[in-house]
């Protein structure tokens, strides 16, 4: 993401009165987050049901909080897509409020004050995702500031304020160009902007929230004011380092140092080299808003995710009724071709050829059967093809071009664009393991990691905790149970200063004591199973 967009996530703590002498984020934030199964258009009614859920069968194992990801100010009609532009409800002070066709309760100004409500009577907390800045069409719109302090538009030299005077158009987020902006916060304007924003939070309720450093800091600073507890989350994603992180950490308590995270090894394994190095940089817990904080591996896909179905604009209000009747949950976007994307859940073959049989008799031909977004490059056009991916720009993929030749330089710094089905980004590996652009002719090495060598085998990862003990965890990636060992002598590699012939062993899931720690320490796993290891060690 250009300029460092970050979105936020806001949880709002039970209570109206903060607890002074509570240790804010003391445990990472654990909860359920809307994006996997629903994408942006998740219902009340939906959202609900899902919190529930959490509160009956995850609360009593730490999870906490239910959470609303983007988008639930953008109304569900024709023509609304993630990126578009003048979908969006606001207020008159520029602020995004909540779709009152999706979520029925906010009607009258209430906000998210009544789901806020109901989540906490299941025992939860309430959150949501907010981008930072201030949205494109309050600042076409040229809304007044609201002084929160005056209950009137911000006045300051005689003069009252707008929406254009604080928006910061050469900021607008990379990912969401027609979406929002930067606000300027070295404008008294810009500070009374975002201090209305997050008072409006705390009167609904809200529980769980982007980066410039500046806005950061403001919003830190505000968050401390309230006589509610926030606990404020960013979103860099894999443009976090834990460079970064030192200056962040003390102004926030989470904030998310990877990419999207689906349902494939690939995704999981790039978390360790991750967690290693956030771990060795001593940011897990580290001190931060009125508590700790921690670095955040995204979400951990469970349960039925989402394919996509796209929908042609005529199509898309009559589906609308279909979702409704059939109570079809919709969800990831795929919108390569400009049209309202849907989602079904993952379903065996025959009754999803059913489903969509059952959706063009509904709503007319206009429905076609897409990929999912990670398999898209497989297409027929372009199958056996690959995308380069950015390791530090999400989203970015490598391209060349025959119309000129690259300088050495930037044959050094490699050329990236958004990721797209072009022939210019299109690369294929040979049998001599080099990577060829028949676009241009270029060519490319590749460097395979370990980590991501295939789909099947064993992994294991070690790291050590804050009380020295040592956690040990085992990975089955094959089709069926399997017995993975370690060795002793393997472990004192990773850890020569440890006695690991002094250590006492328990395995987390199944509680099991495997007593004194021998010269080996085996474990039968399930398939696509994983066994987590405490070794106390003296």
């Amino acid at each position: 993401m250009n300029n460092l967009m970050f979105f936020l996530v806001i949880f709002f703590g039970f209570s109206s009165e903060r607890v002074l002498s509570e240790i804010h984020a003391s445990l990472p934030p654990r909860g359920w987050n809307s994006y996997d199964s629903f994408c942006w258009t998740i219902s009340e009614e939906e959202f609900l049901q899902n919190a529930q859920l959490v509160s009956q069968k995850l609360h009593a194992h730490g999870y906490e909080y239910a959470v609303v990801d983007y988008l639930w100010y953008r109304k569900l009609v024709p023509g609304a897509y993630v990126d578009s532009l003048g979908y969006d409800v606001i207020d008159e002070w520029g602020r995004v409020i909540p779709d009152p066709g999706r979520w029925p309760s906010s009607k009258g100004g209430k906000g998210f004050s009544e789901v806020a409500k109901k989540v906490h009577d299941m025992g939860l907390k309430f959150g949501f995702h907010v981008m930072r800045g201030i949205s494109t069409q309050a600042v076409n719109a040229n809304t007044p500031i609201l002084d929160i302090t005056m209950g009137k538009a911000y006045v300051e030299s005689g003069k009252i304020w707008h929406a254009k005077d604080i928006g910061i158009k050469e900021r607008a987020c990379a990912w969401m160009k027609n979406g929002f902006m930067s606000v300027n916060t070295t404008l008294g304007a810009g500070r009374a902007f975002l201090r209305s924003l997050y008072h409006q939070y705390a009167e609904w309720g809200v529980d769980f929230e982007d980066f410039q450093p500046h806005e950061i800091t403001v919003v830190s600073g505000v968050l401390k004011e309230l006589n509610r507890t926030i606990l404020y989350s960013l979103s860099p994603g894999t443009s976090a380092t834990p460079a970064m992180a030192k200056h962040v950490a003390p102004l926030v308590n989470m904030y998310r140092v990877t990419g999207d995270d689906w349902d494939n090894w690939g995704d999981v394994a790039t978390h360790f080299n991750v967690s290693r190095d956030f771990a060795a940089a001593s940011m897990i817990g580290a001190n931060g808003l009125l508590g700790n904080s921690w670095p955040d591996l995204d979400m951990l896909p469970l349960g039925w995710l989402t394919d996509a179905v796209q929908l042609n604009a005529s199509s898309w209000s009559k589906f609308l009724k279909f979702k409704q009747e059939y109570k079809i949950w919709v969800g990831r976007k795929n919108l390569s071709l400009g049209c309202p994307a849907v989602t079904f859940p993952r379903l065996k073959v025959g009754f999803r050829k059913w489903l969509i049989q059952t959706l063009n008799k509904f709503v007319g031909d206009g429905v076609q059967e897409t990929k999912r977004d990670e398999d898209v490059e497989y297409s027929e056009k372009y199958r056996g093809k690959l995308h380069l991916h950015a390791s530090n720009r999400e989203g970015f993929c490598f391209d060349t071009s025959p119309k000129r030749k690259h300088t050495s330089k930037e044959h050094k710094r490699a050329s990236f664009s958004p990721c797209r089905l072009d022939a210019n980004q299109m690369w294929e590996l040979n049998n001599n393991g080099a990577l060829m652009n028949s676009y241009s002719g270029s060519c490319a090495s590749m460097k395979i990691m370990k980590a991501n060598a295939g789909p099947g085998g064993i992994r294991s990862w070690i790291a050590t905790g804050k009380k020295e003990e040592v956690y040990l965890a085992y990975f089955n990636l094959n089709p069926t149970r399997t017995v993975i060992s370690t060795t002793v002598s393997s472990l004192s590699k990773a850890f020569p200063t440890i006695n690991f012939g002094s250590c006492s062993c328990k395995e987390v899931w199944s509680r099991k004591d495997y007593g004194s720690l021998q010269h080996s320490l085996s474990a039968s796993v399930d398939s696509h199973g994983c066994a987590l290891f405490i070794l106390t060690c003296t």
